[in-house]
C-alpha cells in the first residue's frame, strides 16, 4: 500500500512555483524542501492540490488566476517612508525595483515580504505586499519524494 498525503502529513518534495513571467520558486536545482501539510509554507489552494497524492508522484498542475495565492489588491500597494525604513533596517540599504524585502510582522514572531515597485526623490518606497503571483494563474510542479 503506498503513503498518500493526508492533513498534517510532513512532506519531502521538490516543487516549482511558476507565474507568467516565470519560476518565483523552483527546489528541482538544490536540496528537496521539508514542509509540514496545515503550516503556511504554502498556501491552502496548494496544499488542497497535494491531498491524495501517492508517495513518488510527479505531476504539474494548472491553478486559476487568483486561485493559489488570492486576487492582486490595489489597497496592499503602500508607500513606505525613509526614516521607517531606516528604524526598520540598514539605513545605508539602496531600494531598486524589483527587490524584495523582508518586515517584521507587529508581534516579532514573524515576517512578510514587500516587493520595491518604485522609489520617489526623498526615498519612500512603493512596496507591493501582495503575493508575487496573487491575480496570476499558477504553475504548480510538484515530485513528492517521501511522506511521514
Amino acid at each position: 500500500m503506498s503513503t498518500i498525503v493526508e492533513p498534517g502529513s510532513f512532506l519531502t518534495l521538490h516543487y516549482r512555483l511558476a507565474g507568467p513571467q516565470g519560476d518565483i520558486i523552483n527546489t528541482f536545482h538544490e536540496k528537496p524542501a521539508t514542509l509540514s501539510l496545515g503550516s503556511g509554507t504554502l498556501s491552502p489552494a496548494v496544499e488542497q492540490r497535494l491531498l491524495g497524492l501517492a508517495e513518488g508522484t510527479r505531476v504539474v498542475m494548472e491553478i486559476p488566476a487568483g486561485e493559489a495565492f488570492g486576487d492582486h489588491i490595489a489597497e496592499m500597494q503602500q508607500w513606505v517612508a525613509r526614516k521607517l525604513l531606516n528604524e526598520l533596517g540598514d539605513p545605508t540599504e539602496k531600494y531598486a525595483a524589483g527587490d524584495v524585502v523582508q518586515f517584521p510582522t507587529p508581534d516579532g514572531l514573524g515576517a512578510y515580504a514587500g516587493t520595491v515597485l518604485q522609489v520617489n526623490e526623498e526615498g519612500a518606497v512603493l512596496f507591493d505586499f501582495n503575493h508575487p503571483l496573487a491575480g496570476q494563474p499558477v504553475t504548480f510542479e510538484v515530485e513528492l519524494i517521501g511522506i511521514l
